[in-house]
């Protein structure tokens, strides 16, 4: 009534005032209480970034979100620490001017939105894993297979919110679920669950349709079918669900829904357990290479099967980005994505396909957009069409816009735990350590024993020197490493505290020839333990392990000629040894390759390593020209490991490197 509307309104312009007093210039900031009311819509959930707590008036301590987007707000995080009276008489008619009015209106007017709004259906929906119900308990590579193909229908509907399949699959098993929890967690208002038997080629799929504000079902559904009427299930099931939801097909919409990706059952099949293996996120090199030959199996039996050549191409072109850069894998990737698109021109997963074949390929960014952004337009929901065009803005320097694509890839697949890293990636390239660890905890309390989240945590933390707590950090993660990623990232946190002997114990555990690393080429284990060796002393010893190194290393550079993280690796090594002439030219070679115009996210490492090869060769003048500049941009040196990093000693003595330091301390 008008009364309690008098006492929100009164009670908002409180808060109003005292949130007021916990921002700068532009910032819309709002309480907790009324940024939770907004949650529950999707149009505002993007733009909401929880700051902390803050200090109003009176000793009030007080829980503040940030709203802002592209184009309204400040996304920069309040000053939260000052002393109040300096916070009020810093930028009190700056903020009453710029924020003052946009304060109000967030605490009172967006206060009463929910109820003004009450009755609006939220077009957004999450597709639960579904129960296998089979006697083949090996079968529920089909009852996942039968849930995604759902999700993916429903994905095609630009009038719709689809959560993508990893952050659902959380959620499989046979405990009782929480609606709302579940709901409130992934951003969506409502939920379909479901079971599949199958028994032969008979099919028995039931589902049912849930209010996620409510837990109530809206509606329930069985259908017993022929394997080969799956796909009218799944027809039939997006249009229900449309239409409980409110949401508008378009005819292209409709036509994508009405089409078959094959007539060809026992293809299907094949097809559903590539893509289980292709959607894995343990142990990606392995299950990629799993998928390719059931892939190859489905199109073997339906030739004009486009969807699985679309995902055989993303598969293989996966491959050579993320662990083996063969020419024959790239060739392939294309070859495939081309024939998708000749079958099926519309394909919006061929799109996506040919994408990735221009991006992981041939670092061809321009087209490769131009493909993403089409797949997108035909796959509104996916959130890989997002993180593969937040990642491209990266590389060409478009920080803002990237983020922002990678941020709503993360709202579309919100437990994806390698979007959530790709958007850490960037924070600590931007060198804003606090949104990497806000998004990187947030990953962490998702999967606390992934070495992928806790390592990029420590990356995050030594980067800023703290590696008593980096070491801590990589400490809580098992002794097992089958690649040596976990090896390698120890192995360089004790030698930027300068514990040489526990660093060559570390590495000369690892029982492969090379380890994988984050985000270089493989390194050689003797490079690893030539380095420990060289900076204890032992020089013998460590041109030995060297030598060794580079034999390792050119076998490497043969496999991926034009792998640029391979030439630079290859001259590092070869500065060790003291072949200067031919290190540097290695270290150009990197640079050439990738240049930073080309890429401003792996770029500057590739110059980096040229600056490091300078310093070992003795050529001082050059690494510091190179360091001036790279201790400035994203993804360059950060201070911090230029001030430990033993590797950096040659230019230790140097007047010019404590010059450099100070000069850019601020930088972090």
């Amino acid at each position: 009534d008008v009364n309690e509307r008098a006492n929100i309104a009164g009670a908002g312009i409180n808060i109003a005032q005292r949130v007021m007093d916990c921002g700068d210039a532009g910032h819309i900031l709002l309480s907790k209480h009324v940024a939770e009311d907004l949650q529950h819509y999707s149009e505002w959930r993007p733009y909401l970034h929880d700051v902390g707590q803050c200090e109003a008036k009176h000793g009030e301590v007080i829980s503040i979100v940030n709203l802002y987007t592209s184009e309204l707000g400040n996304p920069e995080p309040p000053r939260l620490k000052r002393p109040q009276s300096e916070v009020r008489r810093r930028r009190r008619n700056a903020l009453l001017f710029a924020g003052a009015s946009l304060v109000v209106l967030a605490a009172v007017g967006l206060f009463l939105l929910p109820r003004a709004s009450a009755r609006k259906i939220e077009k957004s929906i999450a597709v639960l894993p579904f129960q296998n119900l089979s006697d083949e308990k090996e079968n529920a590579f089909f009852a996942d297979g039968i849930q995604d193909d759902i999700l993916t229908n429903l994905s095609k509907i630009g009038d719709l919110k689809v959560i993508s399949r990893m952050s659902v699959m959380s959620y499989r098993g046979d405990g009782v679920r929480n609606a709302r929890e579940i709901g409130k967690t992934l951003g969506v208002a409502s939920l379909l669950e479901g079971s599949v038997r199958r028994i032969g080629n008979r099919v028995r799929v039931s589902v049912q349709l849930i209010n996620a504000n409510n837990d109530e079902h809206i509606w329930a559904e069985d259908y017993d079918r022929d394997l080969t009427d799956v796909f009218a299930i799944q027809t039939d099931l997006a249009q229900k669900i449309a239409s409980s939801l409110q949401a508008k097909l378009s005819p292209n919409e409709k036509a994508r829904l009405d089409r078959r990706p094959t007539q060809n059952s026992d293809a299907y099949l094949l097809y559903l357990q590539a893509h289980d293996y292709a959607s894995r996120m343990d142990d990606i090199h392995g299950a990629q290479a799993k998928a390719v030959p059931l892939f190859e199996q489905a199109i073997k039996l339906d030739p004009n099967f486009a969807l699985a050549y679309a995902d055989l191409s993303i598969a293989q072109s996966w491959l050579y980005h993320s662990s083996d850069p063969l020419p024959a894998w790239r060739e392939k990737a294309r070859l495939n994505a081309d024939e998708a698109l000749r079958l099926q021109p519309d394909l919006p997963e061929g799109r996506l396909a040919l994408g990735f074949s221009y991006y992981y390929g041939d670092r061809d960014y321009e087209r490769a957009l131009a493909e993403f952004e089409t797949a997108r337009r035909g796959l509104p929901n996916e959130a890989q069409a997002y993180l593969a065009i937040g990642s491209i803005q990266r590389r060409q320097g478009k920080w803002d816009e990237s983020n922002a694509n990678l941020e709503k890839a993360a709202a579309l697949d919100p437990k994806n735990i390698s979007i959530l890293v790709n958007l850490g990636f960037s924070y600590i390239a931007l060198r804003n350590f606090a949104a990497a660890d806000k998004i990187i905890d947030r990953a962490i309390a998702m999967q606390p024993n992934s070495f992928e989240t806790v390592g990029l945590k420590a990356m995050s933390v030594a980067m800023r020197g703290d590696l008593e707590l980096a070491e801590k950090q990589l400490s809580s993660v098992g002794e097992t490493d089958s690649n040596g990623v976990i090896t390698y990232m120890r192995f360089w946190v004790l030698i930027l505290q300068r514990r040489f002997s526990e660093a060559l114990a570390i590495a000369q555990k690892f029982s492969g020839q090379a380890l994988r690393t984050e985000s270089t080429a493989p390194a050689p284990k003797s490079w690893l333990t030539g380095t420990a060796h060289f900076l204890q002393g032992d020089k013998e010893t460590a041109q030995t392990e060297f030598a060794q190194a580079l034999v390792v290393s050119e076998k490497l550079l043969n496999e991926a000629p034009q792998d640029p993280a391979r030439h630079a690796q290859h001259g590092l090594i070869l500065a060790a040894l003291g072949r200067k002439e031919e290190a540097i030219a290695e270290g150009k070679r990197a640079v050439e390759l990738l240049p930073e115009s080309q890429d401003a996210f792996d770029g500057p490492q590739a110059t980096a390593t040229l600056a490091k090869i300078y310093a070992w060769t003795g050529e001082f003048d050059e690494a510091f020209r190179l360091l001036d500049h790279l201790v400035k941009i994203p993804n360059g040196v950060a201070v911090p490991i230029l001030k430990l990093d033993p590797e950096w000693d040659p230019l230790r003595k140097d007047p010019r490197f404590q010059a450099l330091i100070e000069k850019y301390a601020a930088k972090g």
